[in-house]
């Protein structure tokens, strides 16, 4: 799916302006062929002209007559080659080679829930993303009546009535406008109004209804669905005044609504609120006494030999649990080669479903990543030699080094990068043992979103490019620390790339000992 790669969605710009370039020659090619048509009528207007207006003398000369029979012989035949002469070839033919690479309906429907993702994360109303008001933007694009339209379709075929609303409202509103579409009000209405419908507004249901019976009194379904709302309506009405009538106080078993106004459904993610809160960098616990506890300094990995020279800015992010950040970790060029060696690999990213072990792609995971290994190229040895000269942990037993990428979108939704007791399967396959630690590279700056938080404890860690971030997942006991449960926000504006390289407990067991507590 390519909702989230706008890193890799470059490809598609460039062929959409080859594209672009062969329609050009092709419209050039359709200009000259009509030019000579053009010319050969206008030369024919004015022989036919002089020749009707007095056709016995016109004939009467024999170099007109032997003209006529000629023209009408072989030239009117050259002219109908010259019509039916095909010069769309040059360009159906681009564009057959090119579709192979095109976006497909499934493409389509993730970049529209895509948008409602950031819609949601980031409290974005369909005004702002329609006129393209984001924050750290090179170039205003806006959403025409048909875009709107089309997300609230997107969004009606999911069962998705929320957002339904919201895109129909807002293609509505701009219809309203005046903005000039092929869409008719009849179309958005219907939707609309029956979106409206679940929510349980009969009253702003029937009012829609009625707008789009007014303005098509065939459309056989909105009859239809009026007589129905009536019906509801009216059913509604008697069982309030029988309930009066027997002076009944009635409970309500709808939610109370203003008109118009509806709440977002839950989800099944517990912690929705406080990790979306935390992706706008609202929420987080960051309180002057904790941040009193945390310091800069230099790091030279337990006096590594490769270090003690040249050692690596750390800073502290949070205390408990301990998460640093380590700066200069790696320079432009090793990024740079790290992302070409990626790129022709990345697939979309998969997690691991507990109960069966397998590997599988998910909604609440939108990205695509790459493993790459140490004989690949040599950067790919230096960065994981330099993970471990700043761990101290061996690499030996570690995962390969992993790249993703998150576009328009990109998210990974709240989630452990340890196994937990519900699942001791998960790496028995690599013989290494549980995940003990993440180091995760930063390789790009994000113009806007794209935040790794932990809602457990309320911190966001905001990507920066060439810095790396390094939390332990388990206590020295080996138990899993619940608390750093993380989640990768949705990227608003740009594109995010990151690497990692998850430590396990095999190899570590004297570079990182067991504690004398369970929570050590």
């Amino acid at each position: 799916m390519l909702e989230n790669f706008s890193c890799q969605m470059t490809d598609l710009i460039y062929a959409e302006k080859d594209l672009v370039q062969s329609l050009k020659e092709y419209i050039r090619a359709e200009e000259a062929k009509l030019s000579q048509i053009k010319s050969w009528a206008e030369k024919m207007d004015v022989l036919t002209s002089k020749s009707t207006s007095d056709p016995e003398g016109y004939l009467a000369h024999p170099v007109n007559a032997y003209k006529l029979v000629k023209r009408l012989n072989t030239d009117w035949l050259e002219l109908e080659n010259l019509v039916l002469q095909d010069t769309t070839n040059g360009f159906i033919a681009n564009l057959t080679i090119q579709r192979q690479f095109f976006p497909t309906e499934e493409d389509e429907t993730g970049a529209a829930k895509a948008l409602m993702r950031l819609q949601d994360t980031y409290k974005l109303d369909p005004e702002t993303l329609s006129r393209g008001n984001l924050p750290g933007t090179k170039y205003k694009s806006s959403l025409t009546v048909s875009d709107c339209f089309g997300m609230g379709k997107t969004a009606y075929n999911d069962g998705d009535y929320y957002h339904t609303v919201l895109w129909m409202e807002q293609a509505l509103k701009q219809h309203d406008e005046g903005e000039d579409t092929t869409v008719s009000k009849v179309e958005i209405l219907d939707y609309l109004s029956y979106a409206v419908f679940q929510f349980g507004d009969l009253h702003r249901a029937m009012e829609l209804t009625r707008r789009l019976i007014s303005l098509d009194s065939t459309h056989e379904r909105a009859g239809s669905n009026l007589r129905y709302f009536e019906k509801l309506l009216e059913k509604e009405r008697e069982e309030k005044s029988r309930e009066n009538s027997l002076n009944k106080t009635t409970a309500a078993t709808e939610p109370v609504v203003q008109s118009g106004t509806y709440e977002r459904p839950l989800d099944y993610l517990p912690e929705r609120d406080i990790y979306e809160a935390l992706c706008r960098g609202e929420g987080v616990k960051m309180t002057p006494r904790r941040q009193k506890r945390l310091f800069c300094r230099y790091h030279n990995g337990n006096r590594n030999p490769h270090l003690l020279i040249a050692p690596f800015k750390e800073e502290d992010e949070w205390d408990s649990p301990h998460i640093v950040r380590y700066y200069d970790v790696m320079s432009d060029e090793e990024i740079e080669k790290i992302k070409q060696l990626a790129k022709p690999r990345l697939a979309r990213a998969t997690v691991r479903d507990p109960k069966t072990g397998v590997l599988t792609v998910a909604s609440y995971r939108v990205s695509k990543s790459s493993w790459l290994e140490e004989d690949d190229d040599p950067v790919v040895g230096k960065v994981n030699q330099r993970m471990q000269q700043i761990t101290g942990l061996t690499v030996k037993t570690a995962e390969l080094l992993q790249v993703a990428n998150y576009g328009m979108g990109g998210q990974y939704e709240p989630h452990f990068d340890f196994s937990r007791k519900d699942e001791p399967d998960a790496f028995k396959r690599l013989g290494t043992g549980n995940r003990v630690a993440t180091f995760l590279n930063y390789m790009s700056d994000v113009e806007a979103g794209g935040a790794t938080v932990f809602p457990d404890f309320g911190a966001a860690i905001w990507p920066k490019k060439g810095t790396a971030v390094f939390w332990y997942n388990l206590f020295r006991s080996g138990e899993g620390d619940y608390r750093t449960r993380h989640a990768a926000c949705p990227v608003l504006v740009g594109c995010k790339w990151v690497s990692n390289k998850w430590f396990h407990e095999r190899g570590n067991e004297f570079l990182r000992p067991c504690g004398r507590t369970e929570v050590d």
